[in-house]
């Protein structure tokens, strides 16, 4: 790289870089086609792309780092539709800036670097990394800080006094204001909200998790889908869905004085066309043990013992069935009851009734945190009179069945079973 060249590529406060990944089956297209891509659930990586930002390509196989390039056009949504056959849509054309150039054992470069590669360089990180593409051997690299954050493929680890050894996996993620991205069927979030911004009031009763409602809609909806919440409250899904570039529409049969933006609207009885939203929320009462409004029709004043409760909670399954457009998701969080020494399986109860009308695509384990039963006084109750608090929350994850042929493929699994008498694994 010349010394012009650099200079042109000094950052400023607006500018902004970024590293895309890419393998060994990948590269080849995006150097033919100049243009880096992903996919959609990292859609927000390369919305944030401007014109004139500065770029790299990592490839995660050959662990080789690419650079540097700029981009020539603002990150958006399908620029070459049949690039890499659809996979990844998200794209961002590109234009080298001056001799291409390639770091190998790129990831150890990077990591003493003190650079992390899975979101936006700040200036800092930048003009490292420029300055190890202009020199073989840069005098002014800093020395990585102990705490360290995000490593290069897995969490790091650092120490605390008050903590000690803890895994950050979600901390500079929450920082930024955005969640981390769910990967197992557990769920468990330390507070209501994220960000700076406030999703719906973490006062009101039964108040939904936000990241709930983020992770299925960095999954199942892409920006401008129509996403529905037939029970709103206090505007949960309203705030993360506007955050995130989602039209919504949601209902309460009590909206909040303070939430216009929130319909009046009884769920038995949608207001809208059919096959008409992208996805559905729903947090639906889990019976009377929670007063969440005054309104004499509220589901939740049925106590969920009764089978009245599951009949009236069927009326809003079908109409979330009939206005949800085919193949598309509703995710539903119910929780279980235990009152009075009876316990009641509210969780298996609705998702029965889903059933009817909806495939499975999986069902989350939620742990609760926020109710009220979670301090010392009621875990002591808890013990001392042989009864357990309620720990999670199912989400359940369902599908409308979708009106296409739907091509039956032959299963094949080969699985693995444990030979005793050898003492190692062996395959069928």
């Amino acid at each position: 790289m010349t010394a012009e060249t650099l200079r042109e590529s000094k950052m400023t406060e607006n500018t902004k870089a970024h590293i895309f990944v890419c393998t060994n089956k990948t590269e080849p297209e995006c150097l033919q086609r100049m243009l880096f891509g992903t996919s959609k659930l990292y859609a927000d990586d390369v919305l944030s792309v401007k014109s004139g930002d500065l770029l790299f390509l990592l490839n995660v196989n050959s662990n080789v780092l690419h650079g540097i390039f700029r981009a020539k056009s603002n990150g958006r949504q399908n620029i070459i539709p049949e690039a890499w056959k659809g996979k990844y849509p998200y794209q961002v054309e590109v234009e080298p800036l001056g001799n291409a150039r390639t770091i190998k054992n790129a990831k150890n470069t990077l990591q003493k670097l003190g650079i992390e590669w899975h979101k936006t360089l700040d200036v800092s990180m930048t003009e490292r990394l420029l300055g190890y593409f202009s020199s073989k051997e840069p005098e002014y690299v800093k020395q990585i800080t102990e705490n360290k954050q995000w490593g290069l493929l897995a969490p790091q680890k650092v120490q605390t006094k008050q903590r000690g050894t803890v895994e950050v996996k979600a901390i500079s993620e929450l920082e930024e204001g955005k969640p981390p991205l769910e990967a197992t069927t557990l769920w468990d979030y330390p507070r209501q909200s994220y960000g700076k911004t406030p999703k719906g009031n973490n006062k009101y009763p039964g108040v939904t998790p936000a990241f709930i409602i983020w992770n299925l809609i960095q999954r199942y909806t892409e920006p401008g889908d129509l996403v529905l919440d037939p029970m709103c409250g206090s505007g949960t899904t309203l705030d993360v869905c506007k955050e995130e570039g989602r039209r919504v529409v949601c209902y309460d049969i009590a909206p909040p004085p303070n939430r216009s933006e929130i319909i009046q609207n009884d769920s038995r009885t949608i207001p809208l066309p059919d096959n008409h939203v992208d996805m559905i929320f729903v947090d639906s009462p889990y019976g009377d043990n929670i007063r969440y409004n005054e309104h004499p029709d509220c589901i939740g004043k049925i106590s969920s013992e009764t089978e009245t409760f599951y009949e009236e909670l069927e009326k809003v399954m079908k109409q979330c069935h009939r206005v949800l457009k085919p193949g598309k998701v509703i995710g539903w969080l119910i929780g279980d009851q235990w009152v009075k020494k009876k316990f009641t399986p509210v969780g298996f109860k609705v998702y029965q009734e889903l059933s009817k009308y909806f495939e499975t695509v999986d069902i989350v384990c939620v742990v609760r945190r926020g109710q009220a039963s979670h301090t010392a006084l009621w875990y002591n109750r808890a013990r001392r009179f042989n009864f357990f608090l309620r720990g999670f929350k199912y989400l359940f994850i369902m599908r409308k069945p979708s009106t296409e042929p739907i091509e039956s493929e032959q299963r094949t699994v080969k699985w693995a079973y444990y030979d005793r008498n050898r003492g190692k694994a062996s395959s069928s």
